[in-house]
């Protein structure tokens, strides 16, 4: 399409609402290994070695609100087969409760909850060719994952990380949305993210650059749910990084035709999408 958003496109920080952001710094960097930059002011923001891939910010007594769009993952790409070993090793030894385990095809991943109920799942991607394609179209699924197969990566003699992978990225974010087509006419038609794959009518996946997906779509947690209120704990904003002013603004120029608000703020230039949901535009 000639609207696609440049093929570099990633992912970038997280920023998410906690209600205890001493309890949830003690989680992440105990359970996950995550590092603190910087932590100040009731805000912190963490990483693995290189640019924060999230940022926390406590507000006392925030409170999950089920059936509301937000959040569904965040989503952690370690970058090898042993690292993701190594973090299932650690989630493991600090007894970790997770929430599943799956072979999608393009993926190999971890889910999990962090304090207050945010989704997580820490993956690695399989060699993009052999991605499953049926008929041109990418061909996710949702398989088992062999857990003693992966595990027997730790045996083979690599040294042993004690925290996440300094090449660990922000592979994907998953939301949820109110509606499958008003998200694809935005994060499709105004952003440029080519859409991958559909799972009936309640899921989309987008991504740039022919990637299985930078952005997930689905209607869960009910049709036209509403966003959440102030009080609640999960999505703040996320980022989508473009490697330069060129590739952004032919997105800020669609969005504006569009009549969509653009806020400019530190992080970079913010806008919601339909469903409510914070999404900063940067460089970097």
């Amino acid at each position: 399409m000639t609207n696609s958003i440049h093929p570099d496109t990633t992912i970038g920080t997280v920023s998410l609402t906690v209600s205890d952001l001493g309890r949830s710094l003690a989680w992440y960097q105990e359970a996950l290994g995550f590092s603190v930059h910087r932590n100040g002011n009731g805000a912190a923001r963490l990483g693995a070695g290189g640019a924060a891939l999230l940022q926390l910010v406590e507000r006392p007594h925030a409170r999950q609100v089920p059936g509301t769009t937000g959040l569904y993952h965040f989503a952690v790409l370690v970058p090898s087969r042993l690292a993701l070993a190594q973090t299932l090793k650690r989630i493991a030894a600090t007894q970790t409760p997770v929430q599943g385990f799956a072979d999608h095809g393009v993926s190999e991943a971890i889910y999990l909850p962090d304090p207050d109920g945010n989704g997580i799942e820490i993956y690695r991607d399989l060699p993009r060719e052999s991605w499953p394609v049926r008929n041109g179209q990418l061909q996710m699924v949702t398989d088992p994952l062999d857990l003693d197969d992966l595990l027997s990566e730790l045996d083979q003699g690599k040294p042993f990380l004690n925290g996440l992978h300094p090449e660990t990225a922000m592979g994907h974010i998953h939301l949820h949305v109110a509606d499958i087509p008003r998200a694809e006419a935005f994060y499709r038609d105004l952003i440029g993210f080519d859409l991958m794959q559909r799972f009936g009518g309640s899921a989309t996946f987008l991504s740039a650059g022919g990637y299985h997906h930078h952005l997930g779509g689905n209607t869960w947690a009910g049709v036209n749910a509403p966003p959440p209120p102030q009080d609640a704990v999960g999505l703040r904003w996320y980022t989508i990084n473009l490697p330069n002013e060129e590739a952004l603004q032919p997105v800020t120029d669609r969005l504006r035709a569009a009549g969509i608000g653009i806020q400019e703020r530190d992080e970079g230039l913010f806008v919601r999408d339909p469903s409510g949901n914070g999404v900063v535009l940067a460089v970097g």
